[in-house]
């Protein structure tokens, strides 16, 4: 795990701006940095130690010098595509996973992201040719950004990377904060910084002569087939996460595991056997908020170290701005801090983790799956009754039971459904921005929905949601929280065939038994007591809710609502409204204030200090006197 940049064109003073680059992704790998210096081109490379720990440093280049690798990741299948490529005929200096990608390129061009199994975003400069070659795992996994800045273009894994190349005139992108107010992450192509672009999961780009081409070579799709046994999918999904946590445990260092006591985490500590495990949970505020005693009792039953962090109000949002920082964008997932806290506490002991990201998305692990099935009892009534029911329902009180099911009830999957985040309503939208909302979260989503309308209803929530959700919000928290301190993150879910073979999954074999994961669990059982097993996803619960009531949060809150920022974006009077609803109790609006509330202290770093957290720290301390 690193962190890489590079500039393919004309720079002055490059390998100034080329260190400036890398100095901004330092944390990524502390362990190293190198840099390759050419008239066209310049790559970084800031190295974190996992694999060949003597020789595996980049960049890396092949036998003649022709083309020279940078590459952040792991790929663990490559003992065997080394095997193959020393049978045709290529040399190699290093034991490192890096140098199969240099001669796997050398090989077979493109079509050698086909032949990968793991995490991964590199690039290849080709100096005979002039030409970049970069790519991107197929879930987006791990990241990478570039912009095209003056005939120039520069790429890191970083948007920070880029922030520091000195041609990047900062502005910011409106149109990402419409989506982000919908969906809580940055959903777009392009960044919350007007011009830096994400290259999405599953994508390459070539750049030669100023012509920059980006190629989408895999998608994540549902082929449900229920011709398999129930017993056989069991055994199938057994073997496979058994062949995945083998492969993820590839490491000439120490490997830890995240464990938050359910199924997920537990299955992969149980199946790896890492001695140490990591949890968190929050002081005093009870039982729905702390997670760390089933992770204990678990932790006892599989024989592993468990070690704990309880995190208070203060620390939590002291942390924030720094935890603004890392991510590079504005997140309204509240578990991103308590997840900074986790990798925190497991990087004081390893350098690489395990942990469950991706299950719930491709074994059906939200509850909001099992809705489609719960709505059927209102959905034998004409559209048209439905529709006034759920027109009335607008009128009950926001904290009535039932109102949201009532609302949802008249709406086709596509029309209610945009993730496992919907924070606030297109009419919301429109009352809350001071600019004109330019497109809806529907109009985004509407070209995968045609493509997976013959799905059911709950298999098309699940493919939006790998196809968003998942490298939008879950990946990329994970990426930078765990990389904010050096510390590798491995996601066993997430392996090809892990993937191949729950991807033909029927509806009834993840959402059967009247709860979520159902193969899964099934599976799970084999290694875990039922408690672990059968235990209700909680994610990282954050009692935001809770403190957002309290006088010290209330008022600065409200100082930043009623700020400068606020109102060049926002009609702040609504924002206000929102805050008193919730500190009344007559709505439970916390992710509404918290969304809009981190954009603010995201804007004040990116923008107002230009991104020296320092000054964002002291702020943030005198605030609290």
């Amino acid at each position: 795990m690193c962190g890489i940049c590079g500039i393919i064109g004309k720079t002055e003073e490059k390998e100034q701006v080329l260190k400036g680059m890398m100095k901004a992704i330092e944390h990524r790998g502390p362990d190293g940095s190198e840099s390759y210096i050419a008239r066209k081109a310049a790559l970084g490379f800031q190295r974190l130690s996992i694999i060949d720990l003597d020789t595996g440093m980049q960049p890396m280049f092949n036998e003649d010098g022709s083309k020279v690798l940078v590459f952040n990741g792991e790929i663990y299948n490559y003992w065997i595509l080394k095997d193959l490529l020393v049978q045709k005929g290529h040399r190699f200096r290093t034991t490192s996973d890096s140098e199969i990608l240099l001669h796997g390129y050398e090989e077979f061009g493109q079509e050698l992201l086909g032949r990968l199994r793991g995490m991964f975003s590199f690039a290849v400069w080709d100096e005979q040719k002039g030409e970049l070659f970069a790519a991107r795992d197929f879930f987006g996994i791990k990241p990478f950004y570039y912009a095209v800045i003056g005939g120039t273009l520069v790429f890191a894994s970083e948007i920070k990377s880029i922030l520091a190349y000195p041609g990047y005139e900062r502005r910011m992108n409106e149109e990402a904060l419409e989506q982000y107010l919908s969906f809580q992450y940055s959903v777009l192509p392009e960044t919350f910084f007007k011009g830096i672009y994400q290259l999405l999961p599953g994508h390459y780009l070539t750049y030669k002569d100023h012509m920059l081409q980006i190629v989408r070579y895999f998608k994540p799709s549902l082929k449900p087939d229920g011709q398999e046994s129930c017993r056989k999918m069991i055994k199938d999904v057994e073997d496979m996460m058994r062949l995945s946590v083998r492969r993820h445990l590839v490491s000439d260092v120490e490997v830890g595991s995240f464990l938050s006591g359910g199924v997920d985490s537990g299955l992969i500590a149980a199946i790896a056997g890492c001695v140490k495990t990591f949890t968190v949970g929050f002081s005093d505020e009870g039982a729905l908020y702390d997670e760390t005693g089933d992770a204990r009792k678990l932790a006892d039953t599989l024989h592993l170290e468990n070690s704990c962090k309880f995190i208070g109000k203060e620390e939590f949002e002291q942390a924030v701005p720094e935890v603004l920082y890392y991510l590079d964008e504005p997140s309204g997932d509240a578990s991103a801090v308590a997840l900074y806290f986790l990798a925190k506490e497991a990087s004081k002991e390893v350098k690489v983790v395990l942990s469950g990201e991706g299950s719930d998305e491709i074994f059906g692990g939200y509850n909001i799956y099992r809705e489609p099935e719960m709505l059927r009892f209102i959905d034998w009534l004409p559209r048209s009754l439905r529709c006034w029911v759920a027109k009335q329902a607008r009128h009950l009180p926001k904290q009535m039971k039932g109102r949201g099911y009532l609302m949802r009830a008249a709406l086709p999957v596509r029309e209610r459904y945009i993730g496992n985040a919907c924070i606030f309503r297109e009419e919301e939208k429109v009352r809350l921005l001071k600019g004109e909302v330019t497109r809806t979260a529907k109009e985004l989503l509407s070209d995968t929905y045609d493509e997976v309308g013959h799905l059911s209803a709950s298999e098309q929530m699940q493919s939006v949601d790998l196809r968003y959700w998942l490298p939008g919000d879950i990946l990329q928290k994970a990426d930078r929280m765990s990389m904010a301190h050096s510390l590798e993150l491995r996601v066993p879910f997430l392996d090809w065939d892990v993937f191949q073979m729950a991807r033909k999954l029927p509806c009834r074999m993840k959402l059967g038994g009247h709860t979520t994961k159902y193969i899964l669990r099934r599976a799970a059982a084999f290694y875990l007591p039922k408690p672990a097993s059968a235990k209700k996803k909680l994610g990282f619960p954050v009692p935001i809710r809770n403190w957002l009531k309290e006088d010290g949060w209330y008022e600065r809150v409200k100082e930043a609502f009623t700020g400068e920022s606020a109102q060049t974006f926002f009609c702040t009077d609504y924002l206000v409204e929102l805050l008193d609803e919730h500190r009344a109790d007559r709505a439970d609006n916390s992710r509404k204030i918290w969304t809009v509330y981190v954009f603010l202290l995201w804007y004040k770093i990116f923008f107002e200090s230009q991104g020296n957290i320092d000054y964002n720290r002291k702020r943030t301390y005198r605030a609290r006197g």
